[in-house]
């Protein structure tokens, strides 16, 4: 139990239905549409979406999802990828001639189709009961009415705010200038959109003149992206993978999402006794930094979308796992790994419900970057995810930039499950930091015995291209001991990530968190 004298958060608790997400009006919405009598993916798709009008440097209509979920009374867990293609079009050799060395992160080759539109749908009609209307009323209502911008929104915001270009200035800043703490913004031209999704479904949005609006954006700026590329978007279902560790099943949503590289990740370190370590102290820091290194360094070699590579399996052998714990020196900081030569960052919103029935939904949504390409379309105001940066330009890399082709990403979903019962979705948001969040949070829980608060407030380090990032809440004698043995020590400017959960207790009870790195919090009924 926390200390009471201190400030701080508890966990919240429930018997009926759940969400923890990073918005308080977007929990409000998800619990609003289950009293309502919707099921757990009714309220994360309200929800979700209802994020893209309240964090919209984070996520919004333009961008791509990944849900992993169960059925009422299954324990079966489900995964879908919602995440959309490159053009047809699309090549590298055009950027390589122009001596480029990745994908330029605010033009239009780093635009994919967006895929979370289309993935919405086919799960508001396949495993939802109040259909789309009544779930997208509340972001429309919001959408038009505004929204109060929220202290974490607007720091993003302020950061973010150069990326927009052209009619995205009009449609995100406020008489040029980043909305300030508590001003209100609206967003009237995706509350159209909204209306006609909700009353046409999906191909609203990948025909006629919502998409033409998004090919003219991104034609005037030199882009390939056809009406064939909108219209032919389409989900994947897919089969999660999963990984054991101190008695829990991670479960994670498979390529072209980087969730394998979590299990990896734990992998490694159960050739380390963890369990016995500091939970805040240097030693773990730095073993956890250096499994870090090879994850991502595998991560980064073989990633990419499932059509073209054929490596997922070797992420969940344990002999690999071994040989590259052997690597790890307890007393010193190995090298980097070879540079990354796709582009990661940080933006994204994750919203996690649970319903009475014990339905369990763990959603990403994503635009990539701050504000994604910064490309947003004239009349709609639709902000363009710059996933396509995710691919790389190195010839005949699985996850080379090429037509109709998803990239690796970032953003992962995650469930934790115990003797094939499903008892927790959670997610980490934060870009590349995700594998590593995930792992973190997995090991506060099982080797330390941490609350489920505490393990989300407990302070976060990442060690990130060539720099140990630690987060203000380590004491400058970690800080020096990591630095003593190789690391070169940064403090980043926003905090790593940020978490949310809900734990399904044995007797049925919701307990809930939420990251105080964000705006939100956990609401049940």
């Amino acid at each position: 139990m926390r200390d009471l004298h201190k400030p701080g958060r508890s966990e919240v608790f429930a018997t009926q239905g759940m969400c923890a997400t990073s918005h308080p009006l977007a929990a409000k919405v998800a619990i609003d549409i289950l009293e309502r009598g919707g099921n757990a993916m009714d309220a994360a798709i309200a929800g979700a979406v209802l994020l893209g009008i309240c964090e919209p440097q984070m996520t919004g209509l333009g961008g791509d999802c990944f849900v992993l979920f169960n059925r009422a009374g299954e324990h079966q867990i489900r995964a879908l990828n919602g995440s959309g293609r490159s053009p047809a079009a699309a090549q590298a050799q055009p950027l390589r001639d122009q001596g480029v060395s990745s994908v330029p992160l605010n033009g239009p080759d780093a635009v994919t189709i967006p895929g979370a539109v289309d993935a919405f749908c086919h799960l508001a009609e396949t495993e939802g009961r109040l259909g789309l209307d009544a779930i997208l009323t509340p972001a429309i209502h919001y959408a038009e009415a505004g929204v109060p911008v929220a202290p974490r929104v607007a720091f993003d915001w302020k950061i973010g705010a150069a990326t927009l270009q052209g009619p995205a200035r009009d449609h995100y800043l406020i008489d040029g200038q980043a909305p300030s703490v508590g001003q209100i913004f609206r967003a009237p031209g995706q509350a159209e959109v909204l209306r006609r999704i909700a009353k046409e479904g999906r191909d609203a949005f990948y025909s006629g003149d919502i998409a033409e609006d998004m090919i003219a954006a991104l034609s005037i700026r030199g882009g390939v992206h056809t009406v064939e590329d909108f219209q032919n978007t389409k989900y994947t279902e897919t089969q999660p993978m999963q990984g054991a560790y101190q008695g829990v099943d991670l479960v994670e949503h498979p390529p072209n999402g980087q969730g394998a590289t979590a299990i990896l990740l734990l992998n490694i370190l159960k050739h380390f006794d963890v369990a016995n370590m500091d939970p805040f102290g240097a030693e773990r820091v730095h073993i956890e930094a250096e499994a870090t290194k090879l994850a991502y360094d595998a991560r980064n070699r073989f990633i990419a979308d499932p059509d073209h590579m054929s490596k997922a399996e070797r992420f969940l052998d344990p002999e690999l796992a071994a040989k590259l714990a052997a690597l790890i020196d307890p007393k010193r900081a190995m090298p980097a790994a070879a540079p990354l030569t796709e582009a990661i960052h940080k933006d994204t919103v994750y919203i996690t419900v649970v319903d009475r029935d014990q339905m369990v939904v763990s959603m990403i949504y994503s635009i990539f970057h701050s504000f994604g390409s910064g490309i947003a379309s004239e009349k709609y105001g639709i902000l363009l995810q710059n996933r396509g940066a995710g691919f790389t330009l190195d010839p005949g890399h699985p996850n080379e930039l090429s037509g109709n082709k998803r990239p690796m990403h970032t953003i992962i979903p995650g469930m934790l499950a115990e003797n094939d019962r499903v008892m927790m979705p959670f997610g980490v948001m934060g870009g590349a930091y995700q594998p590593t969040g995930h792992a973190r949070f997995v090991s506060n829980l099982r080797d330390f015995g941490l609350e489920l608060q505490e393990s989300i407030n407990a302070p976060r380090a990442f060690f990130d291209g060539s720099v140990l990032k630690l987060e203000r809440g380590y004491p400058d004698d970690v800080a020096k001991q990591l630095s003593e043995i190789g690391h070169t020590i940064e403090v980043p400017e926003t905090p790593l990530g940020g978490a949310q959960a809900i734990r399904i207790r044995e007797d049925g009870i919701l307990e809930g968190a939420s990251d105080p790195r964000k705006d939100g919090c956990a609401l049940g009924y």
